[in-house]
């Protein structure tokens, strides 16, 4: 029963990232894709999806896990360089303390997450140039394009998640989302059944952002009372109506006005 509902599990998964892949063309004959693996489950997740996905897409293209050692004390490099090479992927371990950094720039009590995660982005782009990647995969899921979208829009006064395709802002190098459709309970319960070593995320020290920890509880309230409302969200994400928005640059660009809303015309 346990290998049906993984190969159930696996199944939805994959389905999930081909269809994304479809629509936003992430993956391209002749791509060679780093796919940075953290130690957490979502990226243990995404580098064993694409491998499957890679033995049987008809469109060729090569994968290479890279994973990034910032020197945050007892990281255990060595359980995921073991985990590349017992599945026989190509991969390469980098090492770049900057943790010290952090620790030098972030006043005590406050969190290390965003300045850690700038730093890590600047070393995996120069990374994916060194090895002559075409994509850089990341391992955001379904709920971390909600919660996005929920945070910009309560804190930052702007409507916006995350690109399944982007052009980084260097402009070198194009980050894909293969799991945006995924789920993270599927993800998580995926992990379990394959057995992922896990590495914590919290051996720096550091708490998650408090914000992002708010917008979590308030979407598992809300969840319990209407189950389906990740779903919806990620729907509206898929389904916007710019006229009924208030950014009048985006109107002029796509040649709208007001007065055209059929809803507004009805007043």
């Amino acid at each position: 029963m346990a290998a049906d509902e993984r190969t159930r599990l696996e199944k939805r998964l994959l389905r999930q990232i081909s269809q994304i892949n479809k629509e936003f063309g992430l993956l391209e004959a002749g791509d060679r894709v780093m796919v940075g693996v953290s130690g957490g489950k979502d990226s243990y997740a995404l580098m064993h999806l694409l491998e499957h996905l890679r033995r049987r897409s008809p469109v060729p293209f090569t994968l290479v896990g890279v994973n990034l050692d910032q020197g945050h004390p007892g990281f255990p490099a060595h359980v995921i360089e073991g985990w590349f090479q017992d599945n026989g992927f190509e991969y390469r371990m980098l090492k770049r303390d900057t943790y010290s950094v952090v620790l030098d720039k972030i006043p005590e009590g406050r969190t290390y997450c965003s300045l850690c995660s700038r730093l890590r982005r600047g070393i995996l782009y120069s990374a994916a140039q060194d090895l002559g990647c075409t994509k850089i995969a990341l391992g955001h899921h379904r709920d971390d394009l909600i919660e996005t979208v929920m945070l910009n829009l309560f804190f930052s006064g702007q409507l916006k998640s995350m690109a399944p395709r982007l052009h980084s802002d260097d402009g070198r190098n194009v980050v894909i989302r293969p799991l945006a459709y995924c789920a993270e309970e599927d993800i998580a319960a995926y992990a379990q059944m394959m057995g992922f070593p896990v590495v914590p995320c919290d051996l720096c020290g550091s708490q998650e952002n408090l914000q992002r920890q708010q917008i979590k509880a308030m979407l598992k309230d809300l969840e319990r009372e209407h189950p389906r409302i990740k779903g919806s969200m990620l729907a509206a994400l898929r389904n916007v109506r710019v006229s009924h928005l208030l950014d009048t640059d985006l109107l002029a660009l796509k040649g709208l006005s007001f007065e055209e809303d059929e809803s507004l015309a009805a007043l």
